[in-house]
């Protein structure tokens, strides 16, 4: 059988899998509330989170204008007037002026210097803001609950003034990454299922995973909305294998849990590492920090998987 490491060469894409070998395993058990990730060439355990092979890939691009400029429905859905689509409507109602003159046609451009009136009000363009959160559990992936429970935007309230929303959704006893921001558009190209980005989680099941269903999960299994498997699958060292570290691509609901379930083992704890190039590094839990200007960067660019 093959090696069971996460090497960087697994990391391509491709049918990448990962076998139980006979080599030592690479995961560690998580003991720790901080979690740290080695040296990129570091092996890879439950307690850190490797980064992808490719730091920057060519593959998609984001399209911008030289001059800065941006298309008018874009700037009022940015400044959080409206949906974009409902900007279109706007705009061909009459009510959106650019330095004092009406626009009614779609695809009008707006420069950095123009100002913009929506129903005669000055609109201001909107500054995005990216927050990483180490999310703790029993906290809500929500902007608001109806029941009074703590959610993830309680965390980072006072990080800023903009409104912002979480990034998918991790189930209230999850823990692990979780970004939250304002940017419609990132938000989409890392959620849309034709996206899939790379997500890894260290599980703790109430008892040993075999060598069977280890096998199954990687062939793959189907649920009952379709079939599924895991792009790679390890042992966590020292634990009577009830750990294990899972890569998958997939952002179908609960996937994870419903993947064990399915066959016959709960999940007692499920801490997600890494999730599109965002690792936990140097993050307690239950902590927030914004993202660099390069780690933006690469999403947008979809640098990684």
């Amino acid at each position: 059988m093959r090696n069971n490491q996460f090497s960087k060469d697994s990391e391509s894409t491709g049918d990448s899998r990962k076998r139980i070998g006979k080599s030592k395993p690479q995961f560690k058990p998580n003991n720790k509330e901080n979690d740290r990730v080695e040296k990129p060439n570091a092996k890879f355990s439950g307690s850190e989170t490797f980064k992808p092979k490719r730091a920057f890939s060519k593959k998609k691009k984001v399209e911008h204008s030289d001059d800065g400029s941006i298309r008018l429905n874009r700037f009022l859905a940015n400044a959080g007037v409206c949906s974009r689509r409902e900007a279109d409507e706007f705009i061909q109602a009459g009510v959106v002026k650019i330095n004092g003159k009406v626009v009614s046609e779609l695809g009008v451009k707006v420069m950095p210097d123009d100002s913009v009136h929506f129903h005669d009000q000055l609109i201001r363009a909107e500054r995005k803001v990216y927050i990483l959160l180490n999310k703790p559990k029993n906290t809500v992936t929500t902007s608001d609950d109806p029941q009074g429970r703590l959610t993830v935007v309680d965390l980072v309230r006072n990080a800023c003034r903009e409104r912002i929303y979480p990034v998918g959704r991790l189930d209230r006893n999850t823990m692990g990454v979780l970004l939250l921001t304002n940017d419609g558009d990132l938000t989409i190209k890392l959620t849309h299922p034709k996206y899939e980005k790379k997500k890894i989680y260290q599980v703790t099941l109430d008892k040993s995973l075999n060598t069977e269903d280890f096998e199954k999960i990687l062939s793959g299994i189907t649920l009952e909305d379709g079939p599924i498997n895991a792009d790679a699958l390890e042992y966590v060292e020292n634990t009577s294998r009830k750990e294990v570290g899972i890569e998958i691509h997939s952002g179908r609901n609960r996937i994870v849990r419903r993947i064990f379930e399915h066959l016959g083992y709960k999940v007692e704890k499920l801490d997600r590492v890494y999730f599109a190039g965002l690792t936990k590094y140097n993050l307690s839990r239950g902590k927030w920090r914004f993202l660099t200007d390069k780690e933006v960067s690469a999403l947008k660019m979809g640098s990684y998987e």
